[in-house]
């Protein structure tokens, strides 16, 4: 009795091992499968923040050869967002049917190509045009290279984007390092964009190559059939713990095959079904449907602030406040080394704690932080609320973009085109908005409004039925302890 008791046990620890062994060695076949691909966006995003964040060290140059007033020049820098809403709204319609990898390639031609046609301008119009082109193929690969790393996001499991993001203000400072450089070395700025341009269409250029497919960007599409993607790879093929319920079977991080894996990827009912992946048969989502227009509205409000900040954090340190020397060109300095800490780390943050208790927790920290700054009214308090704000929005957009690639019924590319181009309304919106109220009132008043809207932010981020944790289950399955 004693002999069969031992073999029946035996017999249970090499099933368990059976069963344990393929998951992990599965688990490390997709993880190497999607190297490249991880490689490849994010080399984009670095790309995409360096080129732009390169020029702004031109812009008085640009205005003292040009003749322009600042009324004159403010209205040629519209230019760039007006030229990125716009296509936007075509990249909506054109990233379903070619695929984000397509798109990328074009759009990241274009946008090394366009950069020095600025540094080439000799008026008002034709600078308008130039940062009209350059920002349309800006916004382009801005959805692109988004829509991308929700496919390269899903198909291996893996949380990416506030990573993505953070290497993104990593580009856009080492951007904006080498344009203060090229300025004091007396280095033109077609020159500059240029020689990046062409490094970087090189260098991004090529890995671009190893991006996904737009099979990819669709559930249950053969990634294998371009190349050999971590889809056929996956745990599901193999049917190790996942095969009750993939990363795109909408199921909570709890549920391992629970509901959501019984009713099938295309369920349709139940209340989480929002965060499901960017396409299922079934009926199609409006890009305004509610859900939809609540991420929306989370990224206008975050990036309005951002845009606000950007613009008036000098003005309200050096005025209202009275600093003088380095310290109001501290202000912007101390929100974005927050904004990139956060998002460096915010991968492991995501994968630790529930989204829709994260970002709230940050918010609030925005919250209360930026309006106790106002009320203390010092440099130094000032400079603690910008790091606050910083910390407080970090993760947000990355995270609207990642819940909005998810919304079940509706193509990545537009869900994420549809996010960009209200957080892009918000930024551009945000400046003349203090402004006016600044005219009105005050400046501490008018920058009154920003912990408002990190407030609306906490509401929405709570309530937001998209920003629902949706943790990639291929972690909690097949291998918990692996590096984010």
């Amino acid at each position: 009795m004693f002999d069969s008791m031992g073999s029946s046990q035996r017999v249970s620890v090499s099933d368990s091992a059976d069963q344990v062994g393929p998951a992990s060695r599965t688990s490390a076949t997709a993880n190497r499968s999607m190297r490249w691909p991880r490689i490849a966006v994010t080399a984009v995003f670095v790309v995409h923040g360096l080129l732009f964040a390169s020029w702004t060290a031109h812009i008085p140059d640009v205005k003292a050869h040009l003749g322009l007033t600042d009324g004159t020049l403010g209205f040629a820098l519209l230019g760039a967002p007006v030229g990125s809403v716009t296509a936007m709204i075509v990249a909506s319609w054109l990233l379903p049917r070619v695929g984000s990898r397509a798109v990328v390639r074009v759009a990241l031609v274009g946008y090394c190509a366009a950069g020095p046609l600025v540094g080439l301008t000799g008026s008002l119009p034709a600078l308008f045009a130039a940062l009209f082109a350059w920002g349309a193929f800006q916004g382009t690969l801005d959805v692109a290279m988004n829509t991308q790393a929700i496919a390269v996001e899903r198909t291996g499991g893996r949380l990416l984007m506030s990573g993505l993001h953070g290497s993104w203000s990593i580009g856009a400072f080492a951007g904006a390092g080498i344009g203060a450089l090229a300025v004091a070395a007396g280095i033109t700025l077609s020159l500059q964009l240029l020689v990046m341009g062409t490094v970087a269409l090189l260098v991004a250029g090529l890995l671009t190559a190893q991006m996904l497919p737009v099979a990819a960007e669709h559930p249950g599409g053969n990634v294998g059939s371009d190349r050999n993607g971590p889809e056929r790879a996956g745990p599901d093929s193999h049917g190790g713990p996942d095969s009750h319920g993939s990363p795109d079977s909408h199921g909570s991080p709890d549920s391992h095959g629970g509901r959501d894996a019984e009713a099938g990827p295309d369920a349709e009912a139940g209340p989480d079904a929002e965060a499901g992946p960017v396409k299922r048969a079934g009926a199609a989502a409006s890009r305004w449907s509610g859900g939809m227009v609540m991420l929306g509205a989370i990224a206008f409000a975050s990036m309005l602030c951002e845009g606000a900040i950007a613009d008036w954090g000098a003005v309200y340190l050096s005025g209202p406040l009275h600093a003088s020397g380095v310290v109001p060109g501290l202000g912007y300095t101390a929100f974005s080394l927050a904004m990139v800490t956060v998002r460096l780390s915010g991968n492991r943050l995501l994968t630790r704690f529930r989204t829709d208790r994260l970002l709230p927790v940050l918010a609030a920290v925005a919250t209360l932080g930026f309006a106790a700054a106002l009320v203390i009214a010092s440099p130094p308090a000032a400079l603690v609320g910008f790091c606050c704000l910083g910390i407080g929005l970090a993760s947000v957009v990355p995270a609207v973009f990642s819940a909005a690639g998810r919304i079940p019924g509706l193509a990545a590319g537009t869900a994420v085109a549809t996010a960009s181009a209200c957080g892009w309304a918000g930024f551009v919106c945000g400046p003349p908005l203090i402004g006016r109220l600044a005219s009105w009132a005050s400046l501490p008043v008018a920058l009154g409004l920003l912990p408002l809207l990190t407030a609306f932010v906490v509401a929405g981020t709570l309530s937001s039925r998209g920003l629902r944790d949706r943790r990639p289950r291929q972690h909690e399955d097949l291998g918990q302890g692996a590096a984010l």
